[in-house]
């Protein structure tokens, strides 16, 4: 960027920490630098082709894309001369992980009315690419154990935690059982994970009509919703311990990097498990007796939902892996600063997909590449950006965030000193920006939204934000905390970042080594749920049901590229620490956990004397008894006195330097901006803590990680949380403390900034 000491990117970063409705209108500012901001973006704007996202759509997902496969990598060498050719630097990193490939699976319901599941997704009328037959993987799970088992059936629900309470209240115990789970509430890898620590020996995952299928709207080909024998493939490792390849925690997966062994490995898990359709479901469900299933375990199939467990149903279940290894392919494009190119941009997207993958995920690709081609034209008009972007195309993300894990594992010490933000998407739809990430950038992306209009509704993408958060505060069973969002909203405030958990390759940046990190997509109007992981995610699918006139492909190139160009240029990063630290973020969380113990506390011992009062017995219905429920362990006072006292400093702190960047940013020196963005760049891995979480050190982060026992759902303040779900009360306190101590360290950073802002 040219512009004369870069003022017209300074005015619109600092206006961004004054101006919450309006970010992009500068006021106070040289009405000229706004103007010369506008037209730079006028100018990215022009470089995006609709013909570009469509032609590549198409050729990109006209054959099956899995690890391995020959068009995954036909896919990577393409984008690696794409982007060579609009002036990027661009190489293709390789790394060798576990990957075990479906050799065998079988599925049938014994007895006297057997059952041979099909196992197979059909070609349909109009999908031009679901008759390929050659190197489609067929329906199946990633990281499964292998296994040949016969048992008798139960029906769990979605299989998550308190379905198991439920089971237990029935009367049925899954131990030596399989288990049938359908898809939804929890991520797909608990399901067989819970039912492996319950004793189960084998899990069956489908996917019941209610959810995604004929109760939603018309099944593909007739609608968007899933058919009757549409599978969702997909891992189940268990990542929430770590991501990555299995073999290689903490290290990249290298050709001579040291390797587990596979029964060390503790994100595979041990029972045969096997994704099927409700089409293939259905027998095996009418086939149950025993306890009616409650009724919001009751899925659209038109049988009685039954949990089975007493000998009614039983399956025979086989599934064979071929456990050996695979070549990931990263592509990294690299376009070096022209001011500091030792501080990095990173924007990542997938590639790899279980089938075709036109939605997911390489809707998003096709956004990554227009907006490398967009910033290359720019960089040869003489506008290149001053710090440098790294631009990679992911392989392997969808066995459980292998590509992007293992590179940022190998290069973890470069990153964590040259790396000021990592950029992420996954597949695109229609609708409303999704925007979560590290709190402090929160402003940065109200400003962007601010600035982009919405092809469906003519309004700003921001205020399209705004009125949805308003409008569904207003719905009975909204929470308080979005009301007392939508309060905020409605004077003018702005719309929160969500917290990250994981499901996409933001995670290795953000828990493992602390790295300002956002993750950026639409959707909500116009989604692939009826076809993800299937056969039948198509071009054909994606141009008729998730975006057919192909706008918010371009819009969300327009999305990203403004943030990585507003970062890349930013006189100063734009952290502002007060999104950071008040209700919405650290401070909210906190009074969540404080409410949760409170209403923990007073359930227990609820319960306690309803059971000693026999209230259970009582109201028991005869025609479908229940057992009384186990005991809730008693839960104790706690002294949150640490937590809250370093979240009122943080609170104090962030108050005085948002302030005086305000007051004070636009007259600083170069030597205490190079500075300040020195100490910005590594401020967040200060919420680190080098052992991690309990019993996954992999984890580091004490603000976001994914759920131990929740898959992609984030926990916040999570060693505090978790340790109240579990309770763990001496890990309960411990953690109060580690992360009072980091959120201290962090303040005491913040500090640090706004001495070296405000003037001698």
């Amino acid at each position: 960027m040219n512009f004369p000491q870069h003022t017209w990117l300074l005015a619109l970063l600092l206006a961004t920490q004054t101006a919450a409705a309006q970010p992009v209108s500068l006021p106070g500012y040289d009405p000229a630098a706004a103007e010369a901001q506008r037209a730079l973006e006028a100018r990215f704007d022009t470089a995006l082709k609709e013909a570009d996202y469509r032609g590549w759509l198409k050729q990109w997902s006209s054959g099956p894309n899995h690890v391995g496969s020959p068009h995954n990598l036909a896919n990577a060498r393409d984008l690696e001369a794409r982007l060579r050719s609009f002036g990027w630097e661009t190489r293709i990193e390789q790394f060798e992980v576990l990957w075990p490939s479906p050799k065998t699976s079988r599925l049938e319901l014994l007895g006297a009315k057997p059952y041979l599941a099909r196992l197979k997704e059909p070609p349909l009328p109009g999908d031009s690419t679901s008759s390929q037959t050659e190197g489609v993987l067929p329906p199946y799970v990633i990281y499964g154990g292998d296994g040949d088992v016969t048992a008798d059936l139960v029906y769990v629900n979605y299989g998550i935690a308190e379905d198991y309470e439920a089971l237990a209240r029935n009367g049925v115990d899954v131990r030596g059982k399989i288990v049938i789970a359908r898809y939804g509430k929890g991520w797909r890898g608990l399901k067989p994970r819970l039912a492996q620590e319950h004793g189960a020996i084998g899990a069956i995952i489908y996917s019941d009509p209610r959810d995604d299928g004929y109760f939603q709207d018309l099944p593909y080909p007739d609608g968007p919703a899933r058919n009757q024998w549409s599978v969702q493939r997909g891992s189940v490792a268990n990542f929430a311990l770590y991501p990555g390849d299995p073999l290689t925690p903490g290290v990249g997966a290298t050709a001579g990097a040291k390797r587990l062994k596979l029964e060390q490995a503790g994100s595979v898990l041990k029972i045969p498990t096997l994704p099927i359709s409700w089409g293939d479901a259905q027998p095996l469900l009418a086939a149950l007796r025993g306890p009616v299933a409650p009724e919001d375990w009751r899925g659209a199939l038109p049988i009685t939902y039954r949990i089975g467990g007493d000998g009614s149903a039983r399956v025979h279940l086989k599934v064979e892996a071929d456990w050996g290894s695979q070549t990931l392919y990263n592509v990294i494009a690299t376009l070096r600063g022209s001011d500091y190119p030792e501080q990095w941009v990173i924007r990542g997207n997938h590639r790899d997909g279980w089938v075709f993958g036109a939605a997911d995920p390489l809707s998003g690709t096709t956004a990554l590449l227009a907006e490398a081609k967009a910033i290359g034209e720019l960089a040869r008009q003489g506008q290149r950006p001053r710090r440098t972007l790294v631009y990679a195309s992911w392989d392997g993300e969808e066995a459980g965030l292998l590509g992007s894990t293992e590179w940022a594992e190998q290069h973890a010490d470069e990153l964590r000193r040259k790396a000021v933000l990592y950029v992420n998407t996954d597949g695109n739809g229609r609708g409303f920006l999704n925007a979560g990430g590290s709190h402090a950038l929160q402003r940065l992306i109200n400003g962007v939204a601010a600035d982009l209009r919405d092809p469906d509704s003519g309004v700003s993408v921001l205020e399209r934000q705004r009125a949805r958060a308003r409008i569904d505060a207003l719905a009975p069973a909204a929470k308080p905390a979005q009301k007392d969002v939508a309060k905020k909203l409605a004077a003018g405030g702005d719309v929160p970042l969500k917290a990250l958990g994981s499901g996409s390759d933001y995670s290795p940046f953000l828990q493992h080594l602390g790295l300002a990190t956002l993750d950026l997509g639409y959707g909500g109007q116009g989604g692939s749920s009826g076809v993800y992981h299937s056969l039948y995610d198509s071009y054909d699918y994606f141009a008729r049901f998730v975006d057919p006139d192909f706008s918010y492909l371009p819009l969300l190139s327009q999305t990203v590229g403004r943030t990585v160009l507003r970062v890349a240029n930013a006189p100063v990063l734009p952290q502002r620490f007060g999104d950071f630290a008040d209700a919405d973020a650290v401070a909210g969380y906190a009074q969540e956990i404080k409410q949760q113990a409170d209403a923990d506390r007073e359930s227990a011992r609820n319960q306690d004397e309803l059971l000693a009062a026999g209230a259970y017995p009582a109201v028991s219905n005869p025609n479908r008894p229940l057992l009384a429920p186990v005991a809730k362990p008693a839960v104790p006072v706690i002294d949150f006195a640490p937590l809250d006292q370093a979240i009122a400093r943080l609170q104090a702190s962030a108050k005085r330097y948002d302030e005086a960047l305000v007051a004070h940013g636009a007259g600083l020196s170069g030597d205490v901006r190079d500075k300040l963005n020195t100490s910005l760049q590594r401020i967040d891995q200060t919420l680190l803590v080098q052992t991690g979480l309990p019993g996954r050190p992999w984890y580091r982060n004490l603000i976001y990680a994914p759920g131990l026992a929740t898959g992609y759902e984030v926990k916040t303040l999570p060693g505090i949380r978790e340790a109240l779900e579990d309770r763990r009360w001496d890990d309960l306190r411990r953690y109060i403390g580690q992360t009072a101590t980091v959120l201290d360290a962090y303040r005491e950073a913040i500090d640090r900034n706004t001495t070296l802002i405000e003037p001698g």
